[in-house]
């Protein structure tokens, strides 16, 4: 398996998988995807259902896996799966439970038990795993650099603490997490983790993320690498989650429901269903930050600047320019790496939208990818988590409530096959939110217990590129 650029012409600069897991953002700008997606047919499907039932979940991740990154070995794989993927991190054998909402014809799959209780951990955990392994293999060593609108942040440095070759410095949008996000990451207390909150919007902090990036000589220098969704690792390590949840319905075909900012989460079930899963429809969540919703709806995209990304109660979606979304548009047109190049690299920044309306691409979206979507707003996230808890007795957090929501609204609870939600987060990081729709406050797992009253270490910082590579260099030279 090679990997190409997004913007990539008849498929130059193709690389290993091992290569694009260090660098994340490719030099032209884009990101790195395969030159073609692996197939899954049904006798295999039928062999990792089974693989998934008697052996567990880290050897259905190393299976799928091993069709991406085939170089480490199924053994190795294996190895680092398991390593991953623990009943003591995730609370149970199953690693991702899936659960009927009652009356309705909802699941939800538990992707929120794991050391941070978001869904991120179900690709930190293995990403940790695949660097350590990697940067031995090399003698090398690197800097995670990344940013977080509320969960990526906690989760890569939790499941990177403590490894000698990894330093992570992680940007976070100043005042713009609930108070127990904050907590999560601020009160880790690591020489080798720095947490920097920029004077901006999520926005503004993934674009300095890739200013930093695009910087050859720097990058090189200080062995930036990135974290974050742009890092294809991530994506294959969160498709492992939807082959699980569709293996454990027991449906023959399902549909997915996925609340999202960034793009990256609905991107692997983009790429399941291109793999061969058997998906219905892609249901795309957003919240007031309606972006994406706009653009599948219109075929328009037109990010917002820091003035018009709403602050909402379901912050970790607070994202206008969603940084996976180039992946499935070079879909969208065929591989066409210099038509990518155009829309990204030339009309967004220039114009500030691009438009596919009028094209074929988009007039055959719907029938040929699966996608659909709908937006949210905070009564409708209230309406949901109290309706979903007086009815079902199933308490989820806002970003969940939204993926619900918009299920509800486009009328897929009652399509026929199963709905899959997946799970963003445990209700305790957004317990104002909570209280205010069920009358309490969600229950803090006993590991969270001493959380609120930890010490906090955070450094503030300007929007602006060169402060921040100023910081990072006195930072790593120190």
């Amino acid at each position: 398996m090679r990997y190409v650029s997004t913007r990539a012409v008849d498929g130059g600069g193709a690389r290993s998988f091992s290569e694009v897991l260090l660098d994340g953002l490719a030099p032209d700008g884009g990101l790195y995807i395969p030159e073609s997606y692996p197939q899954v047919d049904a006798a295999r499907l039928d062999r990792w259902r089974d693989l998934l039932a008697t052996q567990g979940y880290a050897h259905l991740a190393a299976a799928v896996l091993e069709l991406f990154a085939a170089e480490y070995g199924g053994h190795s794989l294996i190895q680092m799966a398991e390593a991953a993927y623990t009943a003591a991190k995730f609370g149970t054998p199953e690693i991702v439970p899936v659960e009927r909402v009652a009356g309705t014809n909802l699941w939800l799959a538990q992707l929120a038990n794991g050391p941070t209780a978001a869904f991120k951990d179900m690709a930190m955990q293995l990403l940790g795993q695949l660097f350590e392994v990697e940067l031995e293999r090399r003698d090398t060593w690197l800097t995670v650099l990344g940013a977080t609108s509320g969960d990526t942040g906690s989760s890569a440095e939790v499941a990177l603490t403590g490894r000698s070759r990894i330093r992570v410095a992680m940007l976070t949008p100043r005042g713009r997490m609930t108070p127990f996000q904050q907590a999560q990451m601020y009160s880790i207390d690591d020489p080798a983790i720095a947490n920097i909150a920029i004077d901006g919007v999520f926005d503004d902090c993934q674009d300095l993320v890739k200013a930093v990036n695009l910087d050859a000589g720097f990058k090189a220098r200080w062995h930036i690498g990135a974290v974050n969704s742009i890092n294809w690792a991530r994506v294959i390590a969160q498709v492992i989650y939807y082959f699980a949840a569709y293996f454990r319905t027991g449906a023959d075909c399902v549909s997915f429901a996925v609340p999202t900012g960034n793009f990256g989460n609905i991107l692997a079930g983009h790429v399941a269903r291109e793999m061969g899963l058997p998906i219905d429809r892609l249901i795309l969540a957003t919240n007031e930050n309606n972006v994406l919703h706009e653009f599948f709806s219109t075929g328009i995209y037109r990010p917002r600047g820091a003035a018009q990304t709403y602050e909402t109660s379901s912050p970790s979606m607070d994202i206008s320019k969603a940084s996976n979304f180039e992946r499935f548009v070079a879909d969208l047109v065929g591989r066409d790496g210099a038509r990518v190049a155009a829309l990204f690299g030339v009309a967004l920044p220039r114009e500030g939208f691009f438009s596919l309306a009028d094209t074929p691409e988009f007039a055959s979206l719907r029938d040929r990818f699966g996608f659909v979507s709908g937006t949210s707003t905070h009564a409708d996230r209230i309406a949901t988590i109290r309706q979903t808890w007086e009815t079902a007795g199933i308490l989820v957090d806002p970003h969940t409530a939204d993926a619900v929501h918009v299920a509800y609204a486009l009328g897929a609870a009652g399509r026929g096959g199963p709905v899959i939600v997946t799970e963003t987060a445990l209700p305790i990081k957004f317990a104002e939110t909570i209280t205010e729709a069920v009358g309490f406050r969600p229950p803090i797992p006993a590991r969270f217990a001493a959380l609120m009253d930890a010490p906090r270490l955070v450094t503030d910082l300007p929007n602006d590129a060169q402060h921040l590579k100023a910081w990072l260099e006195s930072w790593l030279s120190g």
